[in-house]
């Protein structure tokens, strides 16, 4: 992968499809009581109760959010495998408190920061803390492999590889 948010925006489809497996076994409980697998909350941010729906949504997130890591932080963490880890680990991190404890509680009419003020979530908001670094994990070793991978089999015009 030459482009940086290309190669990014691959390995984040990738690691999504990991989280969204995990989420997919994760519940939260819903307003009436009962339990919802974690893949339909994120369905109901786009005002659908559809778990396909949820997917689409969370594997689009996935690639935009691993094409962004790709352009701010691709040069730092291509390096190798253990530094595609540490910089994508702290890229998950950054996504849970932007995006699970802040722009989803919103987007569902929840005060920021709710899933941790609320008891019955904080196992909920701790399962989402260990996908988002998963996620950030599985991101940074294939985004630095897929960069990698793109130097080793890039054409050489005159003496310089082409970025």
């Amino acid at each position: 992968m030459q482009n940086r948010a290309i190669a990014g925006a691959v390995a984040g489809l990738l690691a999504g499809l990991v989280f969204g497996i995990m989420m997919q076994m994760m519940t939260a409980p819903n307003p009436d009581g009962g339990q919802m697998p974690m893949m339909a909350m994120v369905a109901m941010v786009v005002r659908s109760e559809s778990l396909v729906v949820g997917w689409i949504y969370h594997l689009f997130n996935s690639a935009i959010i691993g094409g962004l890591f790709g352009w701010l932080l691709g040069a730092r963490a291509e390096a190798s495998s253990g530094s595609g880890a540490t910089w994508g680990a702290v890229w998950g991190l950054v996504w849970w408190v932007l995006g699970a404890l802040i722009l989803m509680p919103l987007l569902l009419g929840m005060p920021a920061f709710a899933a941790l003020r609320m008891p019955p979530m904080r196992p909920v908001a701790m399962g989402s803390l260990a996908g988002h670094l998963i996620y950030g994990g599985i991101l940074g070793v294939a985004y630095a492999r897929l960069r990698r991978s793109a130097v080793r089999h890039a054409p050489v015009l005159g003496t310089a590889r082409v970025p």
